[in-house]
């Protein structure tokens, strides 16, 4: 069925007096808009540089408290009138009978399924005449083979059919949409009682690009940052007040669960699987319906960073939808893509305490519609102060792409090429790679840095128990005019003074975050949960963290004490340690394009202009060595222990995660290899982190987050100290072993650990930079009993892993145990994976551990 014509623009409503029947807080005429929050007055310092912020959610009246005002706003959403009848939208025509029926035509007649499905129905045909279930001596052998393909066909046919209809998004009722998003906004605006923040100068330029698009037939695809199920609820509701067009929402089939998951799927959502396997039919179903998307120009979304992020920095971008959509492009099924990245960010996110379980190893629960029902009644109760949603400039997917091949001298300019062709495949992880981490990059540039994450950062980079009234205030200012100077954006609060911005923040925070001590000479401020706290903390580590790199490798001659000059360092030493460590940290944070020389030589003359450091040079002007200034000493060293407090918790993860490899050495008489399962790897990781923080080997104990081990153990990987192999076998999971040539050596007599060889240098190097603990001038004693501790905890994973497999998954572990040893496919798989790493390394030319 085709889509219906675009229904004329209707005028909105003029304006009426604040309580009026109408009263919108925006009004959209033409080809301008104008925010207009009701009871808003513009502060006097709500514009900077150009940019006005203001709150477009605001409150919605309460049953309780103005029953009258609470039945006139229903009535007007169920009724549809003005801006709340989504009638005149900027985008393609959705929210009409059979739009279900039309995408699922488009996606079923799309040639590349259809083509795909005769492949597979040519391959099992194939397989059948191989088994002797079709004799090719039989007179009606091509009758009988030409029937048994149809019968596969039809059969591929339905089961696509029915994927497509549990994936696709449903726009069916305009009316539903119209009560959906009253309740979602009663329910949102309720828990964030602040309202949703954005920027008019933002919003003006979407809008104008929405409607280039629109002109186009291009899609806009929304790439948010993703720490909360709220990002897609504000985002949705934010294009919904706005009249732009809702995006397809790409999510999970976790949420696909009875009565919300079809009331998602209604809203936005198209459900896909987490993992795809070699499902070659399903795989091929999701390229048609992006395919089916992108051609039609409906708007897109989807989570750059694949799942929530559980540690309140961005992570590494996840490359699945992008790779659809990719390919969707360089076939030149589609022309081009609007690409446009959103920074979301909260005052509190209301599943941090859930995160936090999480990370220190409790398996992650299920969604059900028990624990939904009752999130959104205890949402009701919160204070979670504000959302701030930001929309970076959009760009062209094309013209990235174009700009991109353009920069590769040795691959043809053209855009269609074989993108088969292994050396072609490169180049199109390549650009996979660079567009990920432009969107990442994009999105730190327009993030808002909210009160909470400005306390909870200095919380976790003072010295001492807690911080006076007074003190937090004072390092709240200079972390706000920090921030502004490395050009990010703090969250506006008009003409409020600091203090109460900072007494807001606390109270958001709540005294589950941060405690205070009353009867003392003054209100003194303590974190109660560090661990949960540093979520907030990692919002801001971003904006410095070159500076942290540049303090972390000072502070190897730093540590060692003495008088200054003994602590200063060569810059050749402070160098090749910023290149250590920033290569080490290469998918845990986003780096300047400019590349380390640029990147260093900025960073030092920042640091040299803040009085920081004292930057010693030759008679040409050449820095020779780096080190404290006297008045960086004077001050307490303050600033150079902030930076170094903010990069110390990720620091102990990487030397935590590579002290743990030790143990994964081979015990002495060990024949064959002995493969380990990769989860139960990093589950004794964690469990030795959790040992020698309580014995005092570990300062911090955010350094068992298992995200962050994970982002270690995956950098390893890519840097072949460690080998994964991943079996074709859904059921098995991944399993890893030491590489031969990082391997360390066993003492020939007693079989112990040796802390010595090229993976211990590693682990040293990464130590090097790292705050130390009860034992820094004994460090014989540590290596002695960190080695001891991570032997004992590697043979009981070669134990483990010996023992006769599970494979029904009756044990007491995790599902079914994963085979010790390898199959001769897996074996090539290896050896080919190997192979390829070294090739992608070298044609990376990155620099390497």
């Amino acid at each position: 069925m085709p889509p219906p014509k675009k229904p004329s623009p209707t005028p909105p409503p003029p304006a009426m007096a604040d309580g009026g029947d109408s009263a919108p807080d925006l009004r959209i005429q033409g080809d301008s808009i104008t925010l207009q929050p009701s009871g808003f007055v513009a502060p006097l310092d709500a514009v900077r540089d150009g940019e006005k912020e203001e709150a477009l959610m605001k409150h919605m009246a309460r049953f309780r408290s103005e029953p009258l005002q609470f039945l006139r706003e229903v009535s007007l959403y169920v009724s549809g009138t003005g801006w709340r009848a989504y009638d005149d939208v900027i985008g393609q025509p959705i929210f009409y009978s059979g739009f279900s029926e039309h995408m699922k035509s488009l996606v079923m007649s799309a040639a590349l399924l259809q083509t795909k499905i005769s492949q597979l129905a040519d391959m099992r045909v194939a397989v059948e005449e191989k088994e002797g279930l079709l004799n090719k001596h039989d007179k009606d052998f091509q009758t009988k083979r030409a029937r048994r393909r149809a019968v596969l066909v039809q059969s591929l046919q339905e089961v696509a059919e029915n994927l497509t209809d549990n994936m696709i998004c449903k726009f069916e009722s305009k009316t539903f949409i119209r009560g959906t998003y009253y309740v979602v906004t009663q329910l949102l605006l309720r828990a964030y009682h602040q309202g949703i923040h954005v920027s008019s100068e933002e919003v003006l330029r979407l809008r104008s690009v929405a409607e280039e698009a629109a002109r186009k037939k291009q899609s806009i695809i929304f790439l948010p940052c993703h720490r909360s199920h709220v990002d897609y609820v504000s985002l949705q509701l934010l294009c919904y007040r706005l009249g732009l067009a809702l995006p397809v929402v790409v999510a999970g089939d976790n949420l696909n669960f009875p009565i919300v998951g079809n009331i998602l799927q209604h809203a936005g959502a198209m459900y896909i699987r987490r993992s795809f396997g070699d499902d070659q039919l399903y795989t091929t179903l999701v390229q048609a319906y992006i395919d089916a998307l992108l051609q039609g120009g409906y708007n897109l979304e989807c989570f750059i960073e694949g799942g929530r992020s559980r540690t309140g920095k961005l992570l590494p971008p996840k490359f699945g939808i992008l790779s659809f959509v990719i390919d969707s492009l360089l076939s030149g099924r589609i022309e081009d893509a609007v690409i446009c990245p959103v920074s979301t960010q909260y005052d509190k996110v209301v599943e941090t305490e859930g995160y936090v379980t999480e990370l220190l190893g409790v398996p992650k629960k299920k969604e059900n519609l028990a624990d939904f029902l009752s999130g959104g009644s205890s949402m009701l109760s919160l204070r979670l102060g504000r959302v701030d949603v930001r929309f970076h400039e959009p760009w062209s997917l094309r013209g990235f792409i174009d700009e991109q091949i353009a920069r590769l001298s040795k691959v043809p300019l053209a855009i269609n090429i074989d993108w088969k062709d292994t050396k072609n495949a490169l180049v199109r992880q390549k650009l996979l790679r660079v567009l990920g981490y432009k969107v990442l990059a994009d999105i730190n540039d327009v993030s808002v840095v909210m009160p909470t994450a400005l306390i909870g950062t200095v919380l976790l980079t003072l010295r001492g128990r807690g911080v006076g009234r007074t003190e937090l205030i004072r390092r709240v200012e200079w972390l706000t005019d920090r921030v502004r100077a490395k050009g990010g954006r703090v969250a506006h609060f008009g003409n409020a003074p600091l203090a109460e911005v900072v007494e807001r923040g606390l109270e958001v925070l709540g005294k589950d975050l941060v405690g205070v001590v009353d009867g003392l000479a003054e209100p003194t401020y303590y974190a109660v949960d560090r661990f949960q706290l540093s979520f907030y903390r990692n919002m801001t580590i971003h904006l410095f963290i070159s500076e942290a790199l540049v303090a972390a490798a000072l502070y190897t001659r730093v540590k060692q004490g003495g008088g200054p000059s003994n602590q200063d360092i060569p810059f050749k030493d402070l160098h090749d340690q910023v290149l250590f460590l920033s290569s080490l940290f290469r998918g845990e944070f986003i780096y300047s394009g400019e590349g380390l020389a640029v990147n260093l030589e900025k960073t030092l003359a920042g640091l040299e202009a803040d009085s920081v450091i004292l930057i010693q040079r030759d008679e040409e002007g050449n820095i020779t060595k780096v080190g404290l200034s006297d008045a960086e000493r004077a001050a307490g060293r303050e600033n150079y222990d902030f930076y170094c407090f903010l990069i110390w918790p990720f620091i102990e993860a990487s030397w935590l995660a590579a002290v743990s490899l030790m143990g994964l050495s081979p015990p002495l008489g060990q024949k064959e290899d002995i493969w380990i399962q990769l989860s139960k790897a990093q589950d004794s990781a964690q469990l030795l982190g959790k040992t020698l923080y309580h014995q005092g080997d570990l300062s911090y104990f955010e350094a068992v987050n298992k995200e962050t081990l994970k982002n270690s153990f995956q950098r390893f990987q890519e840097e072949g100290i460690i080998q994964v192999v991943k079996s074709k076998d859904a059921k098995i999971p991944p399993r890893l072993r030491l590489a031969p040539e990082w391997r360390p050596a066993r003492d020939d007599m007693t079989g112990n650990l040796i802390a010595s060889g090229r993976l211990w240098d590693f682990t040293e190097k990464i130590a090097s930079s790292r705050r130390e603990g009860k034992n820094r001038r004994d460090g014989a004693t540590v290596s002695t009993r960190v080695v001891r501790l991570t032997d004992d905890l590697g043979r009981n994973l070669f134990e483990d892993a010996v023992k006769k497999p599970d494979t029904k998954g009756k044990g007491k572990g995790k599902g079914v145990s994963a085979p010790p040893t390898l199959s001769r496919e897996e074996a090539r798989s290896l050896d080919r994976t190997v192979s390829e790493q070294k090739r992608r390394r070298t044609f990376e030319n990155r620099a390497h551990l």
